[in-house]
């Protein structure tokens, strides 16, 4: 007899925890219960990753398959979607943004291949409520302040709406630790004053965004256009 895979057997177990009787805790989730449960997997994972323990990192990627199977199964229940609908969507948009691997398409640089990403991103999205009408759409609003204030200037930069001379800052050029210390600094000088530099960062973070998507909306000078 042939044996159950093991990704069958959890999907079994997922869907007798949410039997009639199954786990009471488990019946009472719901999508928004469980949405912060994933981001302690994914920062356990983190940890078990940069600590290189792998018998730990099995653990964590089990716990954060574990949040995946969860909501597939809330989703089936709903006749939203299943576990089967999110592997076939995903491996089609790994076939799809990857043409250099499935389709012979040349790319030259790692650099290459992110921008070809975005583009072809941006053209599935297109026409869609998800559609991404600007260069700084896409970021996750509950990332971290420090990396989502990264992963923004990252667009900015790319799109031509953060320009710094030569990419450094004003004054001379500091050194890794030095940009670490001043991090540091910065953030137990806001602590003494009373204030979160978390909450801070992402207030200016937000400034700062509004302005450069302000930019972006402005009609570009000929000589930019190619006109």
């Amino acid at each position: 007899m042939k044996q159950k895979s093991n990704i069958k057997n959890l999907l079994e177990v997922m869907a007798r925890l949410r039997s009639p009787n199954g786990c009471p805790w488990d019946r009472q989730q719901d999508h928004m219960s469980l949405r912060f449960h994933a981001v302690e997997e994914v920062y356990e994972l983190m940890d078990a990753i940069e600590a290189g323990d792998d018998v730990e990192m099995c653990e964590e990627l089990g716990d954060l398959l574990l949040q995946v199977v969860f909501h597939c199964q809330l989703a089936r229940e709903r006749k939203a979607f299943d576990f089967e609908k999110v592997c076939e969507r995903i491996t089609e948009k790994l076939i799809h943004r990857h043409p250099h691997v499935f389709a012979q398409k040349e790319v030259k640089n790692v650099e290459a291949v992110w921008t070809q990403w975005e583009k072809i991103k941006r053209a599935e999205k297109k026409g869609t409520k998800h559609e991404r009408a600007s260069a700084l759409d896409g970021i996750p609003k509950h990332l971290p302040g420090l990396l989502r204030a990264e992963k923004l200037v990252k667009k900015a930069r790319k799109a031509g709406l953060a320009i710094q001379s030569n990419g450094k800052p004003a004054g001379k050029p500091l050194s890794k630790s030095q940009v670490a210390n001043n991090l540091f600094e910065l953030t137990r000088y806001a602590q003494t004053r009373g204030w979160s530099a978390e909450a801070l960062l992402r207030s200016r973070a937000k400034q700062v965004e509004r302005g450069w998507r302000r930019k972006e909306k402005r009609p570009r000078p000929l000589s930019q256009t190619g006109s």
